[in-house]
């Protein structure tokens, strides 16, 4: 017999009204069309035209006349084959240019699923056993793109969900280039993939044992234009800067809301998409907390696992994982270490559940089997729906497992305590499963989890239903435990 699940009515549909403005490019030739006409514009005619769009988009983004100035800029390369000089070009003219440059994007218009929930860093100015909540999504737009979007509430003393109004000025980071490498940790990474040879060497000779993105830039920059490269040594090259480009730091600005701000795709390893962000409010050994997400990185072939670090939702890291485990999908941090080391749900394999143990949060290289599929409803593959949930009885991990038909089941397995590399405990029959008001999506018959937590009592699962949008659902946390631990 299954547990008893209570589903809330609180439902987040994907909405394509929230739209982002990006870098629109051009071929040369347009491009250097469209300025040369601006260019030749009277400046009472550019100003027509820029009040015309500022009229129709400045109440859809916020200081829309920077994004244009920025774009502006971007569009720089093709200023100088007009002939024309960038110091004779009025501002109006350039905010003009940059507004042709620029188009919006709708990050949700196909899909807001996949969700993560953690308990909000400011707890403050609640009432009694309220809990302040922060739940991330993984947004679909055109070209099936997707990116990470925030939504916050509060969980009252019953579970009831009361969710923040939304901020109307969805906007990108400005992303931040000064980031330092490890020399070591580099070469690890260049191994991996296997682009150490003559010229990699070359260029790491030349760097520091740390240093920067710059740095690393131009050495490799000074490389290319040396004479006598073959393919392999240029392939090398742009290899080198693509998994370099992989690391870098993203900051909000403090006067968005948490509903305003997208992590878009910012690296080439993941210009195809950020899935499935699984987060945690990890503690440290000093019992400082920090929040982490693993997530997919996807550049249209290869899929890149790796991790983002923040403490407060403004400022992130972003860092590849690297190791011999860090293959596939599905990898979820535990809130803290275990017995001093690092610990990693993964499923390396593709099919099964394994556990990892690192003293490096970033490198990975061993890795055991935790459990394989088992029941009639996970045969095909079984993962993790987010981060383990300690208690007192063990950790509970809410796992998702495919069976006939391929349909997506949420159910849920108890790790000990001490030594997470046991089962003690598994549910027989799914948690959740789709409901019939629930099959129809993006992908039919799938409901899914990338992170759970607990408050009064009862353990809270925000899950996606058929790829296409999320909704909530409560379990009494004594009563689960006490159906685990039937063996």
């Amino acid at each position: 017999m299954r547990i008893t699940v209570d589903r809330k009515a609180a439902r987040i549909y994907p909405d394509p009204k929230r739209v982002i403005t990006r870098f629109f490019d051009h071929s040369e030739s347009i491009a250097k069309a469209i300025i040369e006409k601006i260019i030749k514009m009277s400046e009472k005619e550019a100003e027509r035209s820029l009040n015309l769009v500022l009229r129709e988009f400045a109440k859809r983004h916020r200081n829309i006349t920077k994004i244009f100035h920025n774009n502006f800029n971007k569009a720089f390369r093709y200023i100088n084959g007009t002939g024309n000089n960038n110091k004779k070009i009025s501002n109006t003219k350039k905010l003009l240019i940059g507004s042709y440059f620029t188009m919006e994007y709708s990050i949700e218009s196909a899909a807001l699923f996949n969700p993560s929930m953690v308990e909000h860093p400011d707890q403050s100015g609640l009432e009694y056993e309220q809990k302040r909540f922060i739940v991330s999504f993984r947004a679909t737009g055109e070209s099936h793109i997707s990116s990470i979007v925030f939504r916050s509430g509060i969980l009252d003393k019953d579970c009831n969900l009361i969710f923040d109004p939304q901020g109307y000025h969805v906007s990108e980071a400005e992303i931040i280039k000064g980031h330092v490498y490890d020399k070591e940790e580099f070469i690890k990474i260049l191994k991996e993939h296997e682009i150490v040879n003559d010229i990699s060497s070359k260029i790491l000779r030349q760097l520091k044992d740390e240093f920067y993105y710059s740095q690393l830039k131009e050495a490799v920059d000074r490389a290319k234009l040396s004479e006598g490269l073959n393919l392999d040594q240029s392939k090398t090259l742009n290899q080198m800067m693509w998994l370099a480009k992989s690391h870098y730091e993203i900051s909000f600005s403090k006067d968005t809301d948490i509903s305003e701000r997208v992590i878009f795709p910012v690296s080439r390893t993941e210009k195809n998409g950020i899935e499935d962000a699984r987060f945690v409010k990890f503690t440290e050994d000093n019992d400082e907390s920090i929040y982490y997400a693993t997530y997919t990185a996807f550049d249209g072939f290869t899929i890149l696992p790796k991790l983002l670090k923040t403490k407060d939702f403004y400022q992130f890291k972003n860092l590849p994982l690297h190791g011999e485990c860090i293959k596939d999908k599905n990898f979820a941090l535990f809130p803290r270490k275990i017995n001093g080391k690092y610990a990693m749900l993964s499923r390396i394999d593709g099919i099964n559940h394994y556990i990892m143990f690192s003293d490096n949060i970033n490198i990975w290289e061993s890795a055991k089997l935790l459990r394989e599929p088992k029941f009639d409803w996970e045969l095909i593959q079984v993962g993790n729906c987010g981060s383990p949930i300690e208690t007192p009885e063990g950790w509970i991990v809410i796992t998702h497992g495919v069976g006939q038909m391929r349909k997506y089941s949420i159910g849920v397995i108890l790790l000990d305590l001490n030594d997470p590399t046991k089962v003690i405990g598994e549910l027989k029959e799914p948690l959740i499963v789709p409901k019939e008001d629930e099959r129809e999506g993006y992908v039919p018959n799938v409901v899914y989890s990338c992170g759970s937590i607990v408050h009064n009592g009862k353990l809270v699962i925000p899950y996606a239903i058929a790829d296409y949008a999320s909704s909530f659902a409560t379990v009494d946390l004594n009563l689960l435990l006490s159906k685990l631990r039937e063996q």
